[in-house]
């Protein structure tokens, strides 16, 4: 299975989320680019975020958003270190 355009958009909107408190959340204004509107209302109807436009991560959304930051520390290339 690949990660289609609107899993990787997801996953970008998803990884903006703050995490250092669950009082924290994010609003997608409506100058918004389109494609992050329509990830935060997909992330919404799949239960991962409280509200259409952003409000905050869910227990799922909690959940995956840990998954996540993993997954993109593994996939960020590592500088060469010198020496």
């Amino acid at each position: 299975m690949a990660f289609t355009q609107h899993m990787a958009e997801e996953l970008d909107l998803l990884l903006k989320f703050p995490t250092q408190s669950m009082m924290q959340g994010l609003k997608i204004h409506h100058d918004a680019p389109a494609s992050t509107v329509a990830a935060a209302q997909r992330l919404f109807d799949k239960g991962i975020i409280s509200q259409p436009d952003g409000g905050y991560l869910t227990d799922l959304g909690h959940d995956l958003i840990d998954h996540a930051q993993r997954l993109a520390m593994a996939l960020t290339p590592k500088t060469a270190s010198s020496g």
